[in-house]
């Protein structure tokens, strides 16, 4: 019988990844949760024998239920970084997750696995990193079997990270904030969606663990903009912009329009990211693929090669 995999938020950019490497596993019974009718639009083709789409908001706890139930796993993917007016961290981090998990609970004891950020902390100051530290409280306190996968820059998906590498890379000129020197440990989506899809699908794979699931590679942003572009035979020069000004600047632009890009994403965008890729993978069993084979395929995805 068929393993029923629940994927939330399945319309993102890693969520259409996780679907994709999904329908490789002949084994499954699919569930694409997306909550509009638009974000059903946004999946990728699904076979009507193995998979299907189910539009349920977040606040429909029943309709939440009833895709839940008999899940082998759940995936959960929602969160945002940066802020609108009508999305704030405290409801599409902390929410959609709470939400899901009481349906899990009501319908079995599915494994639960939730993506989260590098830097996650419930006792963090920056509203986003503590959104995502109470979103991963949640699931450990759930009773649930789970593993939560705190991720970095993400790479080899159609997302806002690789979208800004691509415009960047074929300028002449790249502003970076502090000039790009934060270091950045990026993983290949697919990589990332096996692990999770490995996590989800097996109770005793990374149970009840938290794990970094980081890339093979650390290097400066710069650097990576760098390695990219000559990917594609340019060589831009990276412009450094100056942090304090940045910062104040975009104070004045939030408080002014309200939530949008804010001195909170400036700061988890500076953010280090300096970890040992071994135990996650290990954990996870997935074999990391290298940088340049990552950034390739991100560049193609978007037609820049």
């Amino acid at each position: 019988m068929a393993a029923k995999l629940v994927v939330s938020a399945a319309n993102s950019a890693l969520g259409r990844v996780v679907l994709e490497r999904a329908l490789l596993r002949t084994d499954l019974e699919l569930v694409a949760l997306v909550r509009s009718a638009r974000a059903e639009s946004e999946l990728p083709p699904l076979p009507r024998e193995r998979a299907r789409a189910v539009v349920v908001p977040y606040e429909d706890a029943a309709g939440l239920r009833d895709a839940c139930a008999g899940a082998a796993g759940v995936l959960h993917l929602a969160g945002i970084l940066i802020e609108s007016r009508t999305t704030r961290y405290p409801e599409a981090n902390v929410e959609t997750t709470r939400a899901l998990v009481e349906a899990v609970r009501a319908r079995g004891s599915a494994k639960f696995v939730l993506v989260s950020a590098v830097g996650a902390d419930p006792r963090a100051k920056n509203p986003y990193w503590r959104s995502k530290g109470e979103a991963e409280a949640l699931v450990r306190a759930s009773g649930l079997p789970y593993t939560i996968l705190r991720c970095p820059l993400v790479l080899g998906c159609n997302n806002a990270g690789v979208q800004a590498v691509v415009r960047e890379i074929q300028l002449p000129f790249v502003p970076l904030p502090a000039g790009g020197a934060n270091v950045e440990q990026p993983i290949d989506a697919r990589d990332a969606a096996d692990g999770a899809l490995n996590a989800a699908l097996d109770r005793d794979c990374a149970r009840d663990a938290t794990l970094d699931l980081v890339g093979p590679e650390s290097l400066p942003l710069r650097e990576l903009v760098r390695r990219a572009a000559r990917t594609i035979g340019r060589s831009p020069v990276v412009l450094p912009v100056p942090v304090a000004p940045l910062r104040a600047l975009l104070a004045l632009r939030t408080a002014l329009l309200g939530p949008g890009f804010s001195p909170d994403v400036i700061d988890v965008m500076l953010c280090d990211a300096r970890f040992d890729p071994t135990p996650a993978a290990k954990a996870l069993g997935i074999e990391l693929r290298p940088l340049d084979e990552t950034i390739a395929h991100s560049l193609a995805l978007l037609g820049c090669s």
